[in-house]
Order: C-alpha cells, then sequence, then structure tokens
C-alpha cells in the first residue's frame, strides 16, 4: 500500500509540474509558487485528498475562466445586435444612392394597381389613402410620363405621315424635335404643377388647421399616375376625324381629373367655398389645358395646298386679210 501510495504521489507531483500553466484557448491563468508549494506539502501529507482538493481547485479556475469568456462573448453578440438595429433605425442621407433606391421599391403587382385606379376612379375612394397607403414610389410616374412623351411624338410623326401619304407631291421628313418638347413639356407639368399646389396646400395649412396636406412625392405620384390615360388617347387619336379625336380627348380629361378631384377635396373641403372652388377648378383646367396644347399642337392638320395652274401665253389673234393688206402696201 505503501509503494502504492508514494507512487500515486509521485504520478500527482509530475502532473502538477507539468500543468502550472492553465491555458483554455487564452482563457486560463498562471498558477503562482505559493500554491504550487502549498499544493506539493498538501501531496506529501495526504496525497489523496491533495490531488482532489487541487484538481476541484483546478477546475474551479478553468469553469470561471469559461464563464467570463461566455459573458464577453455575450456582451460583444448584444453590442454588434444593439450597432445593427441603431444603423437600420437611421435614415440615409439624401445625396446617397440607397435614399432614392426607396421610391422605387415597388413591385408589378402594386403598378398596375395603381394604374387601373387611376383609369377607373371610384367615387368614394381616395387615390392616396387606398391605393398609394402612404406609400409612394416614382418608378411608375418616371415611366409614365416617358412613354407618354414617346408616345406622343411617334404619334405625331404618324398622323404628318398619314396626311402627307395622299398627296402627288409627298415629301416627309421626320419630325425629331418633337421628342424633346413632348418630354420637356409632360416632365415640366408633372413635376411643376404638385410642386406649387403642394407649396399652395402647405401655406393653407398655416392658415387654417383644418386644411390637410400630403406629402410632396404623394402628390407627385397622383399626377403621375393621372397621366396614364393621356397615352392610350394619343394612340386613338390617330384616328383622322376631328370629332372623334375631340371626344377622346375630352373623356381622357374627365376620367384623369376625376382622379384629382377625388383624391384632394377631402383636404381643401375644410377651407373657404372660395378657395376650395378656385383650387379644384385651376387644377381641372391645367389638366385640361395639357390635353389640348398636346392636340393643337401635334396634331394639327396640314394646310392643304392649292396646285397652281400655268396658263399659257394668249397672241393676238389677226385676221388672214389684214396681213395680206400690209404684205402688198
Amino acid at each position: 500500500m505503501a509503494g502504492a501510495g508514494s507512487g500515486g504521489g509521485w504520478w500527482w507531483w509530475w502532473w502538477f509540474t507539468n500543468t502550472r500553466l492553465l491555458s483554455l484557448e487564452g482563457g486560463g491563468r498562471l498558477v503562482t509558487s505559493t500554491e504550487f508549494e502549498a499544493a506539493t506539502d498538501q501531496l506529501a501529507e495526504t496525497p489523496g485528498a491533495a490531488a482532489i482538493s487541487s484538481l476541484e481547485e483546478l477546475q474551479g479556475h478553468v469553469s470561471l475562466a469559461v464563464d467570463k469568456e461566455d459573458q464577453e462573448d455575450g456582451e460583444l453578440e448584444e453590442n454588434d445586435q444593439t450597432q445593427l438595429l441603431g444603423g437600420e433605425k437611421q435614415s440615409p442621407k439624401f445625396w446617397t444612392f440607397s435614399y432614392h433606391q426607396s421610391f422605387f421599391d415597388v413591385d408589378t403587382y402594386q403598378v398596375l394597381e395603381r394604374i387601373k385606379s387611376s383609369l377607373l376612379p371610384a367615387p368614394r375612394q381616395n387615390f392616396v389613402k387606398h391605393c398609394l397607403r402612404h406609400h409612394p414610389d416614382l418608378y411608375g410616374p418616371f415611366w409614365i410620363c416617358a412613354t407618354l412623351a414617346f408616345t406622343l411624338a411617334v404619334s405625331s410623326n404618324l398622323s404628318t405621315l398619314l396626311q402627307s401619304w395622299s398627296q402627288s407631291s409627298f415629301s416627309y421628313s421626320p419630325q425629331f424635335h418633337k421628342v424633346t418638347v413632348a418630354g420637356v413639356t409632360i416632365y415640366c407639368y408633372a413635376w411643376l404643377v404638385p410642386a406649387a399646389l403642394w407649396g399652395f396646400l402647405q401655406w393653407r395649412k398655416g392658415v387654417r388647421d383644418r386644411v390637410g396636406c400630403y406629402t410632396f412625392l404623394e402628390t407627385v405620384c397622383v399626377y403621375g399616375y393621372s397621366l396614364f390615360i393621356y397615352i392610350p388617347t394619343v394612340v386613338l387619336w390617330l384616328i383622322p376625324i376631328s370629332g372623334l379625336q375631340w371626344f377622346f380627348g375630352v373623356l381622357a380629361v374627365s376620367l384623369s381629373g376625376a382622379v384629382l378631384l377625388l383624391t384632394f377635396w377631402p383636404l381643401v373641403r375644410s377651407d373657404t367655398k372660395v378657395v376650395s372652388a378656385v383650387l379644384l377648378t385651376v387644377m381641372v383646367a391645367l389638366h385640361a389645358l395639357l390635353a389640348i396644347g398636346c392636340k393643337i399642337y401635334f396634331f394639327q392638320s396640314l394646310p392643304s395646298r392649292s396646285v397652281p395652274v400655268t396658263q399659257a401665253p394668249l397672241r393676238q389673234a389677226t385676221a388672214p386679210g389684214s396681213s395680206r393688206t400690209s404684205a402688198a402696201s
């Protein structure tokens, strides 16, 4: 038994000698010389008890180091999550790409539903509350204006071509400047008129508390989608019947103007009757003026060219006898 005990004591002596530096992925600690000597003396007196107590002490150090590491890792993860959430809450700057990207974050289904609502306005349906739902986009208005400008220029050139085709002296050259005129006209109307309307409503909101106001992007979005009905109208203007062209124009202005009236009437109905009537009248008048201007400028009838009749010079007729008389004399 003594030999076994001494042998066990030497084994624990070797184990202590080789494990003075305790490390657990950098989380252990160095055993001091005082602790090492105390453990050696205890091992000499009671080898078994010393080994057990030393082992428990070392396990305590290791578990303490592991707990500290877990706590530090948890704090780091919480800090990372806090920074991540804080970064999500921060709104991007105006000059960054992510700021403008949010205005084009819309799917095809939403765009089609908004176009459908602009074509068929319901009496009790507000375009902003029921269609936009306070989530305006610039994708639809941008491409609607671009498509309208391109369609207007192409239809105008086709109309001029069809009118000149029946003339004998046919001479046609594409009018590319109409693309520029159409683009500038449509985009200026789709941005400047909503900007003026938004500024006026902001001013009236400061004068009268009950007057409401949409955001600038919501106002631009309403005007952009209201112009979609002009695209099929422009195509139908290719029919060379003046009365039918004006009928399609009046129908388009009526439907498109109804969208504007139903959308902005809840904002101005709390204002005075004069201001409300004048504002809504000006809105519809500008909308109609755009259609009339496009009809007159891009689809004007060509003047009929009169073919000049060339007449041969008249010669003075002389009697046969007079010529002979003059020759004899």
